[in-house]
């Protein structure tokens, strides 16, 4: 029998975070043969609607965005040749003190253990290697994010199947560049390293606490179209505005804190398979 490719998972809130923060490294090692697993939490309810419409405006009809959303999710994962999509379909949560947060079958409301259940079923049937996902705060205190989180690990943690679990991140020396450019396009811009702006915990990571540096440049173009599919939702999507090879500058390294890991691999390292190939 054939030895079984390396199989990477990616565990995400929304439909549209895979290719922000992991879409280098989906279609990089779906390039390089290894099998690419997303897993999307939510149904995307809570993003804008057709013609910019804001959760909770007239016209937003939730069940037409989520229906949007999927098939943009499914356009992204084509772009990315990703191997399998899998989706939970927990109601979106919306932002932190939404009154979605509590509504019936909001992600945030799912108790912990029920959805690692089902997380957990997944990882026994593709049995990832490699399993990405947020830190405990998930990146910047979204809801839907720190649930991602919780019910990964909590899979981890049952199955204990994968060989290395990663949390992504940005150094923060990038976030100056971020500035620079959010400043070009007009965006308002929080410098994460001014308390008076931070709401929560610090965006980022200080590099040298950042374990595993990817170079995804070659997949830049990649991973510009998957976030493009997503374009009901270009208002919040801004490095679109910069074009295809400035993006690629800008988001050609993928980030990440190693977690948990049986590979041996010394760090840093430059490849999430290091210690498997």
């Amino acid at each position: 029998m054939a030895e079984r490719p390396l199989t990477l998972m990616a565990v995400h809130a929304h439909p549209d975070d895979e290719a922000t923060s992991t879409g280098g490294v989906l279609a990089r090692y779906a390039a390089e043969g290894f099998t690419t697993v997303l897993v999307t939490c939510t149904d995307g309810r809570c993003g804008d609607g057709p013609g910019g419409v804001k959760p909770g405006d007239p016209g937003h009809d939730p069940a037409a965005v989520v229906a949007m959303r999927q098939d943009e999710l499914e356009a992204s994962c084509a772009a990315l040749k990703v191997t399998h999509l899998e989706t939970l379909g927990y109601a979106d949560s919306g932002m932190m003190g939404w009154a979605t947060n509590e509504l019936p079958g909001a992600f945030w409301t799912t108790p912990v253990d029920e959805a690692a259940d089902r997380l957990a079923e997944l990882m026994h049937r593709y049995r990832p290697d490699v399993v990405v996902t947020y830190d405990e705060n998930g990146f910047y205190g979204h809801p839907d994010h720190i649930q991602a989180h919780r019910i990964t690990m909590a899979a981890v943690a049952r199955t204990e199947i994968p060989a290395k679990v990663y949390w992504t991140t940005v150094p923060r020396t990038a976030f100056a560049e971020f500035g620079r450019v959010m400043q070009e396009l007009g965006v308002e811009w929080a410098d994460p390293d001014d308390p008076s702006t931070q709401e929560g915990p610090p965006l980022g990571l200080p590099d040298e606490e950042i374990t595993t540096w990817v170079d995804t440049s070659a997949y830049g173009g990649q991973k510009f179209d998957a976030l493009a599919t997503h374009a009901s939702q270009t208002e919040n999507i801004f490095f679109l505005q910069l074009g295809r090879e400035r993006f690629t500058e800008l988001m050609g390294m993928e980030t990440f804190v190693r977690v948990r890991d049986t590979s041996g691999a010394p760090l840093p390292e430059d490849d999430l398979f290091a210690g498997l190939r």
